[in-house]
């Protein structure tokens, strides 16, 4: 019976508009709940769908008060979910094989698309197959590369098994990142296509760097902020952010660390950096100032596929020091708008920051280049390459 009430959504609201295609998104992941995931897709859809486009998602119900949306254009089937190990906040869809057959029978969409990898995104592929529906999906997160965080380094490879095995059943799979494409194909992946994230420039920019959220900071105008923004968790290599900061310090600069983000992990780095601001979870709005607020942006982790938060501070006119991967690579001129790192050695990702620390003019320098490097990394841009994929796709699976 839990369904039957989003059932009946769909059928009053799930139609189509002149030539707009019906899109039924599959995400384990949606807003409230802050990562990459949830955000940049809750982005696209929101420009997908401002296209006329009509939206169907499918996704877990967060908590016991959460209720399906009724909009124009816009409805959503809510299942039952199971919370992730290590990430208590996000859940896991419930296999819906049978409800998602039901639902699609009555209203038929255009297209699938699968933003995440789970059970539920499975059940998803698996019904989209029964009814000959085209699809397409989302390779977001690198969950291969998170195994060896968490003990389970040994599941890597039946990890990267299951997940050629899954997207290979789709249609077209959108990588954020030549890099992670070339990877991605080297190991068997096929149908991949670079679409990268985006950034809203309203929120994020320059103009938002505050001298009040500086001296709540207690910080002086010659201090250098140094920020993390994102999951406090191990498979961010948090570690050398602390590293970085202590030998920025030993060293007799005069620098202040900033933490935006909540995670398993914020106990142990309070411990090993007491002297440290830490906001916790942020909203858009927090973020965007402390971004701006902020003088250089420490990105040292090597588990992205792509990297948010790099984007994010670059458009807030705050350059990255990042290891030279993911987002960064594509991102990041050396020496211009930011410096990236080669190779994984923590010890050359410290002596770049006291290298950079050096001059405050080599700070200024960096910050005039930053906001302009990532103005084409416009939303509207990247749902034009989105839409386009997607109409190709259907085009394809039904030329008549």
């Amino acid at each position: 019976m839990e369904h039957a009430s989003t059932e009946h959504l769909l059928v009053e609201n799930f139609e189509p508009e002149n030539s707009a295609l019906r899109i039924a998104v599959v995400t384990e992941t949606w807003p409230p709940e802050v990562n990459g995931v949830a955000l940049t897709l809750s982005k696209l859809i929101v420009q997908l769908s401002q296209r006329q486009h009509t939206i169907q998602l499918i996704r877990p119900r967060q908590d016991k008060h959460d209720t399906a949306s009724q909009q124009t254009a816009w409805s959503e089937i809510l299942l039952r979910g199971l919370p992730i190990p290590h990430y208590p906040q996000l859940k896991l869809g419930f296999p819906s094989k049978k409800q998602l057959i039901k639902a699609w029978t009555i209203k038929r969409p255009d297209l699938v698309h699968i933003a995440t990898e789970g059970p539920l995104g499975w059940s998803a592929l698996r019904a989209a197959k029964v009814l000959r529906l085209p699809v397409t999906s989302d390779f977001r997160t690198n969950f291969h590369s998170y195994s060896r965080h968490y003990g389970v380094g040994w599941l890597s490879k039946p990890i990267v098994s299951y997940l050629r095995k899954f997207h290979n059943r789709t249609l077209c799979t959108m990588v954020p990142t030549m890099a992670l494409q070339a990877q991605l194909a080297a190991s068997g992946f096929e149908n991949l296509s670079v679409v990268a994230r985006g950034v809203d420039t309203q929120v994020f920019h320059p103009g938002q760097r505050s001298v009040a959220q500086r001296a709540a900071w207690q910080v002086q105008d010659d201090t250098v902020v140094l920020l993390s923004v994102g999951r406090l968790a191990a498979e961010k290599n948090l570690d050398l952010i602390v590293n970085t900061y202590q030998s920025l310090k030993q060293s007799g600069r005069k620098v202040k660390m900033i933490f935006a983000g909540d995670g398993p992990y914020r106990a142990k780095l309070q411990i090993d950096c007491p002297e440290a601001v830490f906001m916790g979870m942020c909203s858009h709005a927090q973020l965007a100032v402390a971004y701006a607020s902020s003088d250089l942006f420490l990105f040292p982790s090597l588990t992205e596929t792509f990297g948010n938060v790099t984007l994010e501070a670059l458009a807030s006119g705050t350059p990255v020091l990042a290891f030279d991967c993911a987002a960064a690579t594509e991102l990041i001129r050396h020496e211009h708008n930011g410096w990236l790192v080669p190779g994984e050695d923590p010890q050359r990702y410290v002596l770049k920051a006291l290298d950079i620390t050096r001059s405050s003019a080599t700070l200024l320098q960096a910050r005039q280049h930053t906001a302009a490097s990532v103005a084409p990394w416009d939303w509207h841009q990247i749902a034009d390459q989105v839409e386009t994929i997607f109409r190709s796709v259907v085009t394809a699976h039904n030329p008549a």
